[in-house]
């Protein structure tokens, strides 16, 4: 019998993240413990008139491709991703993988070189749905590989990913509606301000902000939500920071991640594992040693963290930076192949300021 809260984490996807309506074409990119929630998110696509098509997806085709294949082959852009990106309405990622890990063995190279060859896709994506054009959702299924991570039981996981998303809640909508309102105050509260300075004892930083706008994040793009973000002007980060979890990126976990910056580029980088990992990403392109944002996570509801940057971004308390591409309906000039989120956490101590106005203080706003 299906869980009750999975067919409401649909209703969400379906109703309110995406809006499907009558006619629009419907992708799902689906991992292999997903099957039971995009079977769910089909019934109710289809009930909306949508159509709805899914491309199953797992990681061991991916290390078949880096393990066995040559630069031409990793280089090679999938007609199929290439479709979807650009004539798709909706475009919904299921993450439930049956090993996180499984890329840790990886020429990370080769990461960077698929990364590279796909710059100009991913550029397309995210205008695409910055536009809105293409309607796009995020989500994880509750599943033994990711359970394990968290470092949690199957159930206990089930049940913290039910209650991020509020899934188990009898109106789920509603309680995202009203983060919606909460969060767009802040947003408009910080309408206009042109610098940002973040101080705690991992971090000292500036950056601009001037013309770049925040946006606020409440269960569209990714499902659980909860924070406000923007892309930092591109050559204005001066300082340097620590970030106080592990960074999981392209299946690698690179822990202890320290970057100076000066004029808005990386000019030095440490991590103390998998340090290489981080400079080959660093070195990807021109635009991967620069911001391409600042967020602030606001959902309480998430407060431990999980490796998962899906739900690690969004902790309330904490900010994140994300090495790389920034996002085009924000003014964002950086293009990059790479779109890296660190976070760091500041619910023990640490401030940020805009334009000289304190406005967020041991990890909750104060205005």
């Amino acid at each position: 019998m299906t869980d009750h809260r999975l067919k409401q984490m649909a209703k969400i996807i379906v109703e309110y993240s995406t809006k499907m309506r009558p006619g629009d074409w419907v992708v799902m990119m689906v991992d292999p413990y997903a099957i039971d929630l995009a079977h769910e998110i089909a019934v109710q696509a289809t009930l909306a008139g949508a159509n709805v098509s899914w491309i199953a997806r797992d990681s061991t085709f991916l290390e078949i491709l880096y393990k066995y294949g040559s630069d031409e082959q990793i280089k090679w852009i999938n007609p199929m991703l290439d479709l979807v990106i650009h004539k798709a309405d909706v475009y919904i990622q299921l993450i439930a993988p049956s090993n996180t890990r499984i890329l840790s063995g990886v020429d990370p190279s080769k990461q960077r070189m698929l990364a590279v060859a796909q710059n100009d896709l991913l550029g397309d994506y995210l205008q695409r749905m910055s536009s809105n054009e293409l309607r796009v959702n995020i989500t994880q299924a509750p599943c033994p590989a990711l359970a394990q991570e968290a470092d949690m039981s199957q159930a206990d996981f089930e049940n913290f990913v039910y209650a991020a998303t509020f899934a188990d809640q009898d109106d789920p909508i509603a309680c995202w509606q009203k983060i919606e309102v909460e969060q767009e105050r802040l947003v408009k509260w910080l309408e206009g301000k042109k610098e940002i300075k973040i101080q705690s004892p991992n971090a000292e930083l500036t950056l601009s902000v001037e013309g770049r706008p925040f946006k606020n994040s409440s269960a569209t793009i990714n499902l659980p939500s909860g924070e406000i973000y923007t892309s930092p002007v591109e050559d204005s980060a001066n300082g340097w920071v620590e970030f106080t979890f592990p960074a999981i990126y392209q299946n690698r976990e690179v822990a202890g991640v320290r970057l100076e910056f000066e004029k808005g580029k990386v000019i030095k980088a440490s991590a103390d594992k998998n340090e290489e990992f981080l400079l080959q990403m660093l070195d990807a392109d021109a635009g991967a040693r620069y911001l391409g944002e600042l967020g602030i996570g606001t959902n309480f509801g998430i407060q431990r963290f999980t490796k998962s940057i899906l739900f690690d971004e969004k902790i309330g308390g904490t900010f994140h930076l994300a090495l790389g591409r920034g996002f085009p309906d924000l003014g964002a000039k950086s293009f990059s192949s790479i779109h890296w989120d660190m976070i760091s956490d500041m619910r023990a101590s640490g401030s940020m300021w805009a334009d000289g106005e304190l406005f967020y203080q041991d990890g909750h706003f104060v205005v």
